[in-house]
């Protein structure tokens, strides 16, 4: 028998300032499953409410209605159990800490011993191929080696799931696309659950397994689309196969926004 989705997400609305009249309706009525060991993208234009679904997914904020598990459990139940890791569009690294003490930064919050700690920081740094770097600070690295060093800090204590938002969108084209390159190999490597947040189609589909499509505001996922190419490699981004996703998911955003529009007038 399996084990528990690694995220579970019905009927999940959130409205800010409910009953104000600045109120807005970020999502309404998300359905959402994702299985363990899955890489799901979710995309969709600007304000669609991707990063508020992470943050309702990491309990970082409350749903205004619905319900969401995490390996089974409630969304802060499996915060409190650090059952993830996240990793933002900022590395989000403490610049007065050396490397290897950001990475040591949640084993610390655990109570793990020093010793425990070292280790497993030396050995996130192997993972993420910055070994040489511990000893160094966050301001001395380039953004693509402090990004490494903040999803090697979010797997630090070996969670399950890895929520990330738009981690890689600062970075500059090449170093996005070797970025995602590494996180592939990671995760081939770990067998971790990814939940992304981006806007780039292209990178949506060479990294995922499925791409959760959503429309404007208020967000609804109007699209879920599976992604088959086989392990990801630099010969990917030539693929046919690719391309053909690529203009799958474009044509599935147009329809949301299609949608979103008609709405507008239905409700005028």
């Amino acid at each position: 028998m399996s084990g528990p989705a690694a995220v579970e997400c019905r009927g999940v609305c959130k409205i800010f300032n409910q009953g104000k009249p600045n109120q807005v309706d970020a999502l309404i009525d998300v359905d959402l499953t994702v299985e363990a060991g899955e890489f799901v993208s979710l995309i969709g234009p600007s304000g669609c409410g991707k990063s508020t679904l992470l943050r309702v997914v990491a309990d970082l904020l409350p749903p205004s209605g619905g319900s969401i598990a995490v390996n089974g459990k409630t969304a802060r139940q499996a915060r409190l159990d650090f059952d993830y890791g996240m990793a933002f569009q900022q590395a989000g690294l403490f610049e007065w800490r050396k490397v290897i003490k950001n990475i040591e930064l949640p084993m610390e919050l655990r109570g793990w011993d020093r010793s425990k700690r070292s280790a497993r920081s030396r050995e996130m740094l192997e993972l993420v191929k910055l070994p040489e770097f511990g000893d160094n600070y966050p301001w001395e690295l380039s953004g693509g080696m402090q990004q490494r060093i903040a999803i090697a800090r979010a797997l630090a204590v070996d969670p399950p799931l890895l929520l990330m938002d738009e981690p890689f969108g600062a970075l500059d084209e090449m170093t996005r696309e070797h970025m995602q390159a590494e996180l592939t190999r990671i995760c081939a490597s770990t067998h971790k659950t990814v939940v992304f947040v981006t806007h780039s189609i292209p990178e949506a589909v060479y990294l995922s397994n499925r791409v959760v499509v959503m429309s404007p505001r208020p967000g609804r996922i109007t699209t879920v689309i599976n992604v088959d190419l086989g392990e990801r490699s630099e010969d990917t981004r030539e693929d046919g196969e690719f391309f053909k996703k690529i203009t799958e998911v474009r044509e599935a955003l147009r329809g949301g926004e299609l949608g979103a529009t008609a709405r507008g007038i239905e409700d005028r």
